[in-house]
């Protein structure tokens, strides 16, 4: 099985590192819940039975006042794969993900000056969309390099991370075949787990090579002499200001989760308590708690998580040991990691590193 050849390039290396928006917070546009609903709803598919467990009904997704959180996000994902019979729902969902559907951020793509602005403002801002994969871009000059990384599905033996980088993928092809043109393609693209069932829908989909058992999930094109024919300084300029308050808002409405995350990030396996955490946000732990109650979750859960991240990237990408990892971790012990682990994904770290093929 080939093996990525530019690891450097197309490993969103930093991913575990980034603090994860929040799960909880209902503060993004429903445009992926309403093309899963659409395309489920294609199938024959009720859409009562595709927002079950989300507090959600059909009429409010076409409401520009509606917005969601990656928990409903999720549920949907969930109920999608439950219910679909076409295993390639994901990859048709993303093909409804036009320019336009993203709103502002749309514009200020259709609007840049150059395909590199285009690629810099994507980069920037696509957390304002509530993206099912966070992504990085770099570019040799030559080769742009597009490296995908699940929100919060960070496991490549589970569906749902499959399910999530499908979505981005055909959402990627179709709104930029949107703004650079029609014969706009991918020249490969990589992936982080085995071949589906499906595979060959891939191939007909994105016309490259698709190579499987990656070390990252991902996709590169080459810079072409591509005319912006709709590049406009006014519309960017404005589109690309609205965009900053987004974002700026959906940083600051993170919620105490978020915060907690980028603290127990910055130090691995140093993992303070909550006494110490609550302290450094000058907050008494009891409050603290509540707070964390009310974002449905808690300290506990919240650390957890991290180093689940954590110890999945370097299964992933590293030798380690698990000696190593549990000490990066802040375990006592490599029993007492490999007992955490088995429970987080329901495989050993030896088993779960021998299913992604980390080389």
């Amino acid at each position: 099985m080939a093996v990525i050849n530019k690891p450097h390039r197309l490993v969103n290396e930093d991913s575990a590192h980034k603090s994860l928006p929040s799960f909880e917070q209902r503060i993004y546009s429903p445009h992926t819940i309403a093309a899963l609903v659409a395309e489920l709803e294609g199938q024959g598919v009720d859409p009562a039975a595709a927002l079950d467990g989300t507090d959600l009904a059909a009429p409010q997704l076409s409401r520009h006042t509606t917005k969601v959180s990656y928990r409903q996000l999720d549920q949907v994902i969930r109920n999608a794969i439950r219910l679909s019979k076409d295993p390639a729902l994901a990859l048709r969902a993303g093909q409804r993900m036009h320019v336009t559907t993203y709103g502002m951020y749309g514009y200020a793509l259709l609007s840049s000056a150059t395909p590199a602005e285009a690629r810099d403002f994507a980069a920037r801002y696509i957390r304002v969309v509530g993206p099912v994969c966070d992504c990085t871009m770099s570019s040799d000059g030559t080769t742009v390099f597009v490296a995908f990384q699940p929100m919060h599905w960070p496991d490549p033996t589970e569906s749902a991370h499959r399910f999530a980088v499908e979505f981005a993928l055909s959402a990627h092809l179709t709104a930029t075949r949107d703004h650079a043109g029609s014969d706009y393609a991918f020249s490969r693209v990589l992936l982080d787990y085995a071949p589906p069932p499906h595979a060959d829908i891939y191939e007909r989909i994105f016309q490259c090579p698709v190579e499987f058992h990656q070390i990252g999930c991902g996709y590169e094109h080459i810079e072409g002499d591509r005319v912006v024919k709709l590049a406009d300084p006014r519309t960017h300029a404005m589109a690309r200001e609205m965009c900053e308050q987004l974002l700026d808002e959906i940083n600051r409405t993170g919620g105490i989760a978020a915060d907690i995350r980028r603290l127990l990030i910055e130090q691995p396996g140093r993992y303070p308590s909550i006494e110490t955490i609550a302290e450094k946000l000058e907050m008494y732990p009891r409050a603290l708690r509540r707070k964390l109650e009310a974002e449905g979750t808690s300290y506990r859960d919240l650390l957890a998580e991290v180093r689940m991240r954590l110890a999945i990237e370097y299964l992933r990408k590293t030798q380690m040991t698990n000696e190593e990892i549990a000490g990066r971790l802040g375990y006592s012990d490599a029993a007492n990691f490999r007992h955490a682990f088995i429970r987080w994904t329901g495989k050993s770290p030896s088993d779960f590193r021998s299913a992604t093929r980390v080389l």
